[in-house]
């Protein structure tokens, strides 16, 4: 833990209770600026963040951006069709990269036009001749580390990070024979909401809520039969399907609710997967993307159990919206 952590956080509220004793972190951990920042610097910068599916990514040129602990990320498919992400960082001026227009292994600088070979090595700059003492060989960009599970694209900005494998051990295992990275992607929505993300996050981790805030997910949801399973970096949140009828029990099968530390969810039902990632934006505000993917879109978008689905899923996020930002006022 960080020098001075201790102070920051109230040496009295570092002790690891059990269960039946434990009580809620201090409400100023929800909204107090030096939290978030001490949040963003030893957190997230040290573990592995979700990027996107690579059903994102699926052909030569196509890219992904997003944010590690407030770093821009690019993630790309090669020439080769290879993964690679970098920092999406001009080594000029800090510019945002971009895939330039009618290429697709060419990453071009959107303030002063720099482009990248897809290897992230520097091969042109406009205007440059009259510069001395330059090599295009030391300016390329700087590479992120990935790793791909089931599909899913990891990345991490620090080395010493607990190895991927250990952060979703076991879930390959429980959710066989679902193959994840089978999916194809269909839509992405994104949600601003005014609370600090661990509000959203204590919100997903406890099904408590569900017969007061989701009445029709209760429904569908044999609560009384819901149960939590801890590991070490990832729990799973699971129930069998009360209704018989229902846009999720049709295929049969149950639901799958897993939480990957510290921002990431995947909610796994019968031919459906719906990633959350929740993004930290400010003390008292995030956002949460939601990555919907399907075994067979075309037939279940014509079937119109797509619509029917995401509709579904937007009113249950409105309600945890709703309340979420009820218990930011209040803490």
């Amino acid at each position: 833990m960080a020098k001075n952590s201790k102070n920051l956080f109230g040496e009295e509220n570092l002790d690891i209770e059990s269960i039946e004793r434990a009580k809620t972190i201090p409400s100023r951990w929800y909204y107090e600026p030096e939290f978030f920042n001490f949040e963003q610097d030893h957190l997230f910068t040290n573990h592995w963040q979700f990027i996107c599916h690579e059903a994102r990514i699926q052909e030569p040129g196509d890219s992904y951006t997003t944010d590690i602990a407030q770093n821009p990320v690019i993630v790309l498919r090669t020439a080769d069709h290879e993964v690679k992400a970098f920092f999406n960082v001009c080594k000029h001026r800090g510019g945002p990269l971009a895939v330039k227009k009618g290429t697709k292994t060419v990453l071009q600088c959107q303030y002063h036009g720099w482009t990248y070979l897809d290897d992230g090595s520097l091969r042109g700059i406009p205007d440059w001749n009259l510069v001395e003492l330059f090599d295009k060989k030391d300016f390329g960009l700087e590479a992120v580390e990935i790793k791909i599970w089931q599909g899913l694209i990891f990345a991490r900005i620090n080395p010493q990070t607990p190895k991927l494998s250990s952060l979703l051990s076991g879930i390959e295992e429980r959710i066989a024979p679902i193959n994840l990275g089978a999916l194809q992607f269909h839509s992405e929505h994104i949600y601003d909401v005014e609370c600090n993300w661990k509000v959203y996050v204590d919100n997903y981790l406890e099904g408590y809520h569900i017969p007061i805030v989701h009445p029709e997910l209760a429904n569908l949801l044999d609560y009384r039969a819901y149960v939590t399973e801890t590991e070490t970096w990832h729990s799973l949140q699971h129930s069998p399907f009360k209704a018989k009828e229902s846009v999720y029990s049709q295929d049969g099968g149950e639901a799958f609710y897993y939480f990957i530390f510290p921002n990431m969810m995947l909610n796994i039902l019968p031919g459906r997967l719906q990633i959350n990632k929740v993004v930290p934006v400010s003390p008292k505000k995030c956002k949460v993307i939601f990555s919907y993917f399907y075994d067979n879109v075309q037939a279940k978008q014509e079937s119109g159990l797509i619509d029917e689905d995401i509709a579904y899923s937007h009113d249950i996020q409105l309600e945890d919206v709703e309340i979420c930002e009820a218990v930011q006022r209040g803490l």
